[in-house]
């Protein structure tokens, strides 16, 4: 049996795409078998940061129409063999995709997968609730910003309601030198201001923004990578080890590196 984990944002621009596509590499990377969903109708893009857009010949609209089998519509990465995505699409209305025809779709799957990463609209509306009611557990993906910190703590809140195994938070795009520098907000203490166990941090890395753009994900920093790293291995094996964004800019030559960052 699958475990279902919804990723989901209190606001948009923080990253929640891009970290559900970079987890699923990661998984795969490790030998377990992921499916990738797009479950945010009409301004889906996982497909993109994929660089999966141009492959796709079937959709979620196609499968609920009947117009062709669940499986014909998965389509597996070209890179990483036990990948696969089920793309959202353009051309369904909300209230032809409802959670139980979702929820029956995603359960034809479900055996022939390690892990269902399900990319969740960002906001509280309709879809929200269509991704999150299949789930079993949630990961709520923030940045270290007071406006996406406080819509995620309103979507923790939404999500305790739910009943689902487990909630956990993804800090994205830490900035290492200004955290060391005490001009941003630890993530240990968004961890603790969001009251849910944090299950990662990932630093800024502009690499990644670029190589999702040119549909190449995966192909970010040594840093970012780690990070993506020990997330993954979190998930499989339970454990808890973070990357620690501020490690480059701690004693001396930190603060060097700092002050030499903050004046480029």
């Amino acid at each position: 049996m699958a475990r279902r984990i919804v990723l989901t944002s209190g606001k948009g621009g923080v990253g929640k795409t891009t970290v559900c596509a970079g987890l699923g590499i990661s998984l795969a990377k490790r030998g377990a078998r992921v499916l990738l969903v797009d479950a945010d109708v009409g301004l889906n893009n996982l497909d993109v940061a994929l660089g999966m857009e141009s492959r796709i010949i079937y959709d979620m609209t196609d499968v609920l129409r009947g117009r062709c089998s669940l499986r014909q519509a998965i389509l597996q990465d070209s890179e990483y063999s036990t990948l696969s995505l089920l793309a959202s699409s353009h051309g369904v209305e909300d209230g032809e995709f409802s959670s139980a025809a979702f929820r029956r779709m995603l359960a034809e799957a479900e055996g022939a997968f390690d892990f269902v990463l399900i990319d969740c609209p960002a906001g509280i509306d309709v879809g929200f609730h269509r991704a999150v009611c299949v789930a079993d557990e949630a990961i709520v993906v923030t940045t270290p910003h007071v406006g996406a910190i406080r819509d995620a703590d309103k979507v923790l809140s939404l999500l305790d309601t739910y009943g689902l195994h487990s909630v956990s938070v993804v800090v994205n795009r830490v900035r290492g030198d200004l955290v060391a520098g005490g001009s941003m907000m630890n993530a240990d203490d968004i961890a603790r201001l969001l009251r849910h166990r944090a299950l990662g941090y990932i630093p800024e890395d502009d690499f990644v923004t670029v190589y999702a753009q040119l549909g190449r994900l995966g192909k970010g920093t040594a840093k970012s990578d780690l990070a993506m790293t020990y997330i993954a291995e979190n998930l499989i094996n339970g454990t808890r080890r973070i990357y620690d964004c501020t490690k480059d800019y701690k004693g001396v030559f930190g603060k060097i590196k700092t002050i030499l960052r903050r004046q480029l």
